[in-house]
Formats: structure tokens, C-alpha cells, sequence
């Protein structure tokens, strides 16, 4: 039995956004602040990465724990409405996220994806770790 009413449930639901989410934010600003300019959600590259630089072909995808499956059979088991529901939802999030990652490198682009955790608790090892890769697709060791 949901916790909440059938309206109160939709506006839950309705307020979760694609894009220009709160760790898409934090990353973005956190680039930006060093210096780095990019495009947020490139609907021309499939799979619509977060944060994309096209020069160096780098791919960015800030995946939040829920959505994404992170630990997805401990959170499977905290559900407790509409199990069947939400286990298809996030077994299918997980099966595109391989697809996307398959496609991608398979055209030539190097892939990111940070958790949402690790984006609020530690953006400078998320920025370290894109500037370590630009630097690398520079010189031409990826």
C-alpha cells in the first residue's frame, strides 16, 4: 500500500527531471569554474550524455543510485509498492545504459559515468578524473 495519495504520488513523479539535475549542476559548475566548456544534453549523440566534449569525443553521464541500479538488489528490496514495476523500470535503465556505453565507444567516443554520490561527496576526484582524460586524449594515450 503507497504511503501517499494517487495525486501526491503523481507530483512526485512529475517533478523528476531528465536533465538539469542537481548533480548534473555541481558538475557542470565545477567544470566550468576551472575553465572547461562543453554542451549539456547533446540530443544528436545517442544516449544523450549529460555533458559532452565533442573535441576530445568524451562522453559524461551522471547517473543517479536509484534510477541507474547502483547496489540494485539491496534497493530492489527497500521497495515496497509496485515491486514488479519498478524492478523492470531499473532492469531496463540498466540494460540501455550498457547499450549506450556499447554504441559510444563502438563510434569512438571515451565514456564517464559518476554516481550520484561520488559527484556530492567528492566533485574534485569527478573533475580530477575528466581532466585526467582530456589531458590523455590530448597526447593520444586513450
Amino acid at each position: 500500500m503507497d504511503v501517499l495519495t494517487k495525486e501526491q504520488r503523481r507530483r512526485n513523479m512529475q517533478a523528476i527531471k531528465s536533465s538539469g539535475t542537481k548533480i548534473e549542476l555541481i558538475l557542470s559548475k565545477a567544470l566550468w569554474n576551472k575553465g572547461y566548456r562543453y554542451r549539456k544534453n547533446c540530443k544528436n549523440i545517442y544516449g544523450k550524455p549529460d555533458i559532452v566534449f565533442r573535441k576530445y569525443k568524451l562522453a559524461i553521464f551522471c547517473d543517479s543510485e536509484f534510477w541507474h541500479g547502483k547496489n540494485f538488489n539491496k534497493t530492489i528490496k527497500r521497495i515496497g509498492t509496485n515491486k514488479k514495476f519498478w524492478y523492470d523500470k531499473i532492469k531496463n535503465n540498466i540494460a540501455r545504459d550498457k547499450k549506450v556505453n556499447k554504441h559510444l565507444k563502438n563510434e569512438g567516443w571515451t565514456l564517464l559515468r559518476f554516481w550520484e554520490k561520488d559527484i556530492v561527496k567528492n566533485i574534485g576526484y569527478c573533475t580530477k578524473k575528466i581532466e585526467t582524460t582530456i589531458q590523455n586524449t590530448q597526447k593520444g594515450t586513450l
